[in-house]
């Protein structure tokens, strides 16, 4: 009887001692000074590295730092994505791809799908918390926006970027970084990362062992400006790529690492290196021969973020003498500052962004977010007036191996969503109850069908209309392992869209007859469509569109709003046109460089109502180094549809003392009208516009004259000839 009355009460001691003993571990970490928010952040931080073991110092640098239980730290995984949504996590709202993003050359729209991203991130990562879950791709610090120039139409990753040209990326990366980080004086929302630094895109399949040659020309005139940008505008993160550039990989490139970023650029965040690439330092660029000598040289190159399995070698590594434990602290403390911005040592109820749960996740606000952002994305590239269709015609064929595909809607890097809109589905959901819908597959995506059978394309001939959803996914393009379909490592060697899909689009279009034939394109990468041009009545690229895709392109072909969105990317008319894949130099790319006419032109789209742009002027013909000046046009929607149009300001200059672009883009402002109705639009042209690049990757100023191009679209040629307005020029004196 004494036992069983003495082992309660034992229990209920037992109980008691481990209450305060919890009690008394929890009052003496909130007591360290690192967890005191009075004191500075250098403070707070260097006090938690001084409490760290070697061993703990190493494994807080990883991607996937575990947790310290004796100071009540979690573990933590910086892994997340936030490309177009939140990536490979919970439900979420699915953006369109950041390509289609470019295509919408709408800065303060991208802003808001950012902050809308990051809301759902930390409503994700408190959710996770509160539930005790702490897994990769539940965090706040986001692997996002890639910023890489989308150089060459090859690269199966350039569906992640905003396109071809620096400024365009620099506004939108910008405006993307500053959603994603919000506006509190104190606490970072989430952090965002600038990548992949720097001169890099393709080829996936030689990635970890390329080396990527630029001129400082090069260099300074298109692929760092960007990335200037956006450490201009505080992104917390910069991403170090797996290939070389100019002889030195780049997370251990002197020049990129210490030289620009750090010493040129003062960039003050924190340096993550891409995934398994200090493994690259020696089975790949073969600078090293061991992790031990890999972790050191991340280290002394800057490198306070190790996603990968290298820096647990760090302390072999200090044992071996090829690196000090301080210069070990000093990376740690970078990095540690970015855990203190994001408040995860500070009581809960000082962040404000703690208060955002479940109720802030794939809201309808974003849902509607979503779908104008898909919206504005869609480029008309040909309409020969069979659009915009009517809702109620007596029936409609619906075909294509793309009509139904979930693929098609997501792109890479994307999130999940319970109601992903196809684009059969969204056709099916605007049509009159009256009309008839048909929908067969008709062919394949990339091969040949291997029933000779053809059910399908007779349905064009008894059709008021045919819709055939053709193009590419992310089975044929994309990340290195990610594209099984593609024999290239995700990279499209092939610039044509499937053959069979060619031969399909000849069949309907023979079928048809009179009856119109839309060809919608998906994709996220410059194509061969010179024979779906040619065979269809009209052509809408509508890239990776989103959990909205479907409502958007039915929504543009039943013209309930009109195309506004325009082509951030040359689509040359051959890969011939263009220099070997491998060759980094920018002569003969993109619209600033290429002789060769493009099939379609930067810039480029269509719309259902007409622009004319009138009464060019600037405030001044002559214009003294170091001042601006303005530049105005008149801009009429002379049409009868309400539309909103792309304005754009291209500069050139006329005379140089060494090769420079034909003209850049330096301005986008976006306007909607009324049919008959009219708005002077006005940009500031800055001494920066018109400074040149020369073979030092000097920014320079030369005297001389200077073309103002105001239009819709860049000033080639080829705009006209497929049916843009002629953009208006003024010139203008640099004294």
């Amino acid at each position: 009887m004494k036992i069983t009355v003495i082992k309660p009460f034992l229990l209920l001691l037992s109980i008691v001692f481990s209450v305060q003993a919890n009690a008394q571990n929890s009052a003496e970490s909130e007591a360290y000074p690192f967890r005191n928010t009075a004191l500075s952040l250098d403070e707070r931080v260097q006090d938690l590295v001084n409490r760290l073991t070697l061993e703990e110092k190493a494994l807080q640098m990883m991607h996937d730092s575990p947790e310290i239980e004796r100071l009540e730290i979690p573990k933590y995984n910086w892994w997340n994505e936030a490309l177009h949504g939140i990536g490979r996590s919970g439900v979420a709202t699915v953006f369109p791809q950041a390509i289609g993003m470019g295509a919408t050359f709408d800065e303060e729209l991208i802003n808001k799908v950012a902050s809308a991203i990051s809301d759902e991130a930390r409503a994700t990562h408190n959710t996770a918390v509160k539930n005790g879950y702490r897994r990769q791709y539940s965090g706040l610090t986001f692997w996002t926006p890639n910023i890489n120039i989308f150089r060459d139409p090859r690269w199966g990753r350039g569906q992640e970027t905003y396109g071809e040209d620096p400024y365009l990326t620099s506004i939108l990366g910008t405006a993307f970084v500053k959603g994603l980080q919000g506006d509190n004086p104190k606490y970072l929302k989430t952090a965002a990362a600038a990548k992949h630094f720097a001169v890099h895109s393709g080829p996936e399949k030689l990635r970890h062992e390329f080396n990527a040659e630029a001129s400082q020309k090069d260099m300074w005139e298109t692929y760092l400006p960007a990335f200037k940008a956006l450490v201009d505008a505080d992104v917390e993160t910069i991403m170090c790529a797996y290939n070389s550039t100019n002889g030195e990989p780049c997370c251990a490139n002197k020049y990129l690492l210490q030289d620009v970023l750090r010493d040129k650029w003062n960039f003050e965040g924190h340096i993550v290196s891409d995934c398994w690439a200090l493994v690259d330092f020696y089975e790949g660029h073969n600078v090293v021969e061991s992790p031990e000598q890999a972790a050191a040289l991340a280290i002394k190159s800057g490198v306070n973020l190790n996603c990968g399995s290298t820096y647990p070698s760090l302390p072999a590594a200090v044992e071996q003498d090829l690196v000090s434990e301080e210069e070990i602290n000093e990376q740690l403390a970078t990095l540690l500052k970015t855990k203190f911005k994001l408040g995860l040592f500070d009581p809960v109820e000082d962040n404000p962004y703690s208060k955002l749960s479940v109720e802030n996740l794939n809201t309808e606000e974003h849902r509607q977010l979503a779908k104008e952002t898909a919206q504005k994305s869609i480029v008309m590239l040909k309409n020969n007036g069979a659009l915009p269709l009517k809702n109620d015609l007596s029936k409609y064929f619906i075909t294509g191996p793309n009509a139904t595909s979930i693929e098609v809607l997501l792109g890479n890097y994307h999130g999940i969503n319970p109601d992903l809109v196809t684009i059969l589905e969204g056709l099916a959901g605007a049509i009159e109850p009256q009309s008839q819908m048909q929908y067969r597959q008709g062919t394949l995506l990339d091969r040949p069908n291997a029933n000779p059978q053809d059910w399908a394309s007779p349905n064009a001939g008894n059709s008021d209309a045919t819709i055939a959803v053709l193009g590419i996914s992310g089975v044929l393009e994309g990340e290195e392992g990610e594209s099984i379909a593609s024999e290239t490592f995700g990279d499209r060697m092939d610039y044509n869209i499937p053959q069979n899909q060619i031969d399909y689009l000849q069949k309907l279009s023979d079928a048809a007859g009179d009856n119109p034939v839309i060809a919608v394109i998906t994709g996220g990468s410059p194509m061969n469509l010179e024979k779906v041009h040619e065979l269809a009545d009209a052509v809408l690229l509508v890239w990776y569109p989103g959990e909205e895709g479907g409502n958007a392109v039915a929504d543009i072909i039943f013209g309930k709003i009109s195309p506004s969105g325009r082509l951030p990317i040359t689509f040359p008319k051959s890969l011939d046109d263009l220099p070997p894949y491998k060759d980094y130099t920018m002569n003969g790319r993109t619209y600033k460089y290429m002789d060769e006419a493009p099939m379609y032109p930067f810039g480029y789209g269509l719309s259902y109502t007409n622009f004319d742009y009138s009464d060019i002027k600037l405030s001044r013909n002559r214009v003294k180094k170091g001042n601006s000046l303005q530049a105005s046009v008149q801009v009429s929607n002379t049409g009868e549809k309400e539309a909103e149009e792309v304005v754009q300001l291209y500069v050139s200059d006329v005379e140089t003392s060494v090769d420079a672009p034909k003209y850049q883009l330096f301005g986008v402002k976006r306007v909607k009208l009324q049919p008959g109705a009219s708005e002077e639009i006005n940009f500031e042209i800055t001494p920066e516009m018109m400074e040149l690049v020369n073979l030092e990757g000097e920014r320079v100023l030369e005297k001389g004259d200077f073309k103002v191009y105001l239009g819709g679209s860049t000033p080639h040629q080829r705009n006209t000839e497929l049916g843009m307005t002629e953009v208006e020029e003024v010139t203008f004196t640099l004294n």
